[in-house]
């Protein structure tokens, strides 16, 4: 494979097909070399980006319709947009038609009042000395607006239209220059081309940092001068189909970079490496590096920040497509210890090297460990039997709220079965908790005479004796639908027996 890249180029995929993979497995070593060689070679596409590289967003409006208005509402910013050219031919265009108009006003008036052909007659008193012809006009009026002042050339006071002209030519020259040089102002220290002193990583890594997976990238500053206030921030561009059957084509999620712990706010003096990890709320939880081969999406990472000399905002922006994402890579480290400074060497900046990485995503790393895990058989047997417990107690209300209201009495109080119930499931939960707790615990909770056996026998006792009364109160009949009435008159002295006799008799 390796020998066929360096033979056609990396702009070549090799192609195999189902019979083919399945003929080389049943062919020798030399005879798979052979056909491996013989496979078809197919140009790659080319893989379309919303970010370029250089930061540029590959993104066009088209059919706007009658909305071309809103450009003409908005000039200025139309005007600084512009490319380079577009400017120029603009500033020239607007200067020169300008020029030529105040030019041919101050003509006209010279026709008009006869100036042109009495210009030399020696008592006569033009309204612009010394204007001959157009040329000599053009030349006033640039003598005028530039304010050169040669003293030749000069409006006399026998001319008001002359005056009003001036005043005229004096405004509409001043918005002209505040308008066109201003553009150019703007134009000329935008903060784009300080954006490309702003290095960013060919490549972004995927490895291991802090025992977590982590996504991983590189920024750089190429200046001496800082970046103000700096800040990082990460789009990860992907389609995807809702519930509902709607298609998303450039779905936008963030991916986060240090927002909560505020280690997106960078102190960019020596390159930095932004970390993402990749966790249960990142989108690639579900990352493997065999799913990654399959997926298709973008990293678009925005780097925001003022410009210390010149105050103003400057923002860089780059994108990783899936496949200038390396799994278990690491970037080799660029800042070495000089006598008396720190010395950054960009030869390496994009450099990076091998490293051990499970090639698992997070969620089959977090299955897995659950699976090995020997503290999952005790949490489910405990839940099992509390629900067991439950539904006993639950099974036993429904019995004690059927049975008749006298044989609800002979329990002496209706809720007896339930706490009776409750209490030796605790006694039996906890019975069953002391063995997961230290020696001494045990010796201390297993000691005769303790506080909670001395409360379960008074319960006991305090509900066994209602229970007796209760039973010899009852007449014979009820006494044998009991059943349990005869084996308590057995334990009785002979007195006592006889006087509940009697007394029923």
């Amino acid at each position: 494979m390796s020998a066929l890249r360096r033979k056609f180029g990396d702009d070549y995929q090799v192609v195999t097909t189902s019979s083919s993979s399945a003929g080389l497995q049943g062919q020798g070593p030399q005879q798979q070399q052979q056909q491996q060689q013989q496979q078809q070679l197919v140009p790659r596409k080319k893989r379309q980006r919303f970010v370029d590289k250089n930061g540029r967003c590959n993104v066009q409006h088209g059919n706007l319709g009658s909305e071309t208005s809103r450009y003409l509402s908005d000039l200025f910013t139309t005007l600084v947009d512009l490319k380079w050219r577009w400017n120029l031919f603009i500033f020239i265009l607007t200067y020169t038609v300008a020029w030529l108009f105040m030019a041919s006003m101050w003509w006209v008036i010279a026709y008009t009042r006869g100036d042109l052909n009495k210009a030399h007659v020696g008592n006569y008193t033009p309204c612009v000395a010394n204007v001959y012809n157009f040329p000599s006009a053009f030349l006033f009026f640039i003598e005028t607006e530039a304010t050169i002042g040669y003293g030749y050339r000069y409006i006399t006071d026998k001319c008001p239209e002359g005056i009003i002209l001036f005043l005229f030519q004096s405004i509409l020259g001043s918005i002209v220059d505040a308008f066109l040089i201003g553009c150019m102002f703007i134009k000329m220290s935008q903060p784009k081309k300080r954006a490309e002193t702003l290095m960013f990583s060919e490549h972004s890594v995927i490895s291991m940092r802090d025992g977590k997976l982590t996504l991983m990238f590189r920024v750089g500053n190429l200046r001496n001068s800082h970046m103000v206030s700096a800040q990082i921030r990460c789009k990860l561009l992907k389609s995807r189909q809702t519930p509902e059957g709607e298609f998303l084509p450039l779905d936008q999620l963030e991916l986060d970079v240090g927002f909560s712990t505020g280690a997106d706010q960078l102190f960019l003096v020596s390159p930095l490496t932004i970390c993402h990890v990749i966790d249960a709320k990142s989108p690639f939880y579900d990352l493997s590096q065999r799913s990654m081969q399959a997926e298709q999406f973008e990293i678009v990472v925005i780097l925001e920040g003022i410009v210390e000399t010149t105050g103003m905002t400057c923002q860089a922006r780059t994108s990783y497509t899936e496949d200038e994402v390396l799994w278990g890579h690491r970037f080799f480290p660029v800042i070495s210890l000089e006598e008396g400074f720190f010395k950054v060497d960009y030869s390496q900046f994009h450099a990076t090297f091998e490293v051990p990485t499970p090639p698992y995503s997070v969620k089959e790393q977090e299955e897995m460990l659950l699976m090995s895990s020997p503290l999952i058989a005790p949490a489910i047997t405990n839940t099992k039997e509390r629900n067991n417990s439950v539904e006993c107690l639950d099974g036993i209300d429904d019995i004690s709220t059927k049975l008749p209201s006298k044989l609800q009495k002979i329990t002496g109080r209706e809720d007896f079965p339930k706490k009776l119930l409750r209490m030796s499931s605790t006694t039996s939960e906890k019975a069953y908790s002391l063995g997961d707790l230290p020696m001494k615990l045990q010796r201390i909770s297993s000691v005769p005479g303790n506080s909670e056996e001395k409360l379960v026998s008074k319960t006991t006792k305090m509900l066994s004796d209602p229970m007796s009364q209760s039973v010899a109160d009852l007449p014979p009949k009820l006494q044998k639908m009991s059943g349990g009435a005869a084996r308590m008159e057995g334990n009785l002295p002979a007195k006592l027996r006889k006087m509940n006799s009697d007394r029923f008799t």
